[in-house]
């Protein structure tokens, strides 16, 4: 048994060094990818699961082992506002009616490009037609940064009420009562830029221009430092305001995390 393991410990080592020392090659790496996210925000729009092309980029967990007819209601935001991987390039963006009536229906799409590393979200905005079963949408691309200053965190806002207009967005610090504008007047369908606040807890508000009276209000936010926002209008201006957001068509002002 000695001879013949000798025999084969030589063998062994003699195949080690014909193969060398080179290391092998790794074929992984990371595909180019973009990243999309999806807001039910159309005022009477039914729940809707969204698409990128023929690709389903939402779902609602069913116990049933069917699909589940629920989707993303008014007011919603797929994944719980994460983002949902896509490839680079041109794409139709479709909501399309979860509901077993009209089920897969496409209500409202947007055609974007959508370019490797950057983030974006799509918006079903104005007010559902129940005639023509649409909705109106749009894309804006969610350009922020991180901040390195751990005492800082980035808010940005956008305007998503077809039937209001364009206002300016203001952070007033509820320790400081120091009030600031978070980037400049948006119209409908726009977005504004990304602005840095110190962190902590705000009252905010938005204007329309020239005047001093709030359109829509919502009391103590907090914003986290290092954390990036955005805080949306959604709704139909002709009813009243609510301070929070309701799963109603009543104006408010939504807070969600871009991360």
């Amino acid at each position: 048994m000695t001879r013949y393991s000798s025999i084969a410990a030589l063998l062994f080592a003699s195949l080690l060094a014909a193969c060398g020392t080179k290391e092998v090659q790794s074929l992984t790496g990371t595909d180019p990818q973009g990243l999309v996210r999806f807001f039910n925000f159309g005022v009477n729009a039914p729940s809707v699961n969204f698409y990128a092309d023929g690709t389903k980029m939402t779902a609602i967990q069913s116990t049933t082992g069917t699909e589940s007819t629920a989707g993303i209601a008014y007011g919603g935001v797929g994944a719980n506002g994460a983002y949902s991987t896509i490839d680079p390039g041109p794409h139709a963006l479709t909501g399309k009616i979860a509901a077993a009536t009209d089920k897969d229906l496409a209500i409202s799409s947007v055609n974007a490009t959508v370019e490797d590393g950057k983030y974006y979200s799509f918006y079903m905005s104005g007010i559902y037609n129940t005639t023509a079963k649409s909705v109106e949408a749009f894309v804006v691309e969610d350009n922020f940064a991180i901040p390195t200053d751990t005492t800082l965190a980035t808010v940005r806002f956008v305007h998503a009420i077809s039937n209001a207009n364009a206002m300016t967005l203001y952070a007033k610090s509820t320790v400081t009562a120091v009030e600031t504008a978070v980037g400049p007047e948006v119209a409908y369908k726009g977005a504004g830029a990304f602005v840095t606040l110190p962190a902590g807890a705000y009252d905010l508000s938005t204007r329309y221009t020239g005047s001093s009276t709030n359109v829509l209000t919502r009391p103590g936010v907090s914003f986290v430092a290092r954390k990036v926002y955005t805080i949306t209008a959604r709704g139909d201006i002709t009813v009243a305001p609510s301070t929070t957001c309701p799963a109603t068509n009543r104006t408010c002002l939504d807070n969600t995390a871009n991360r």
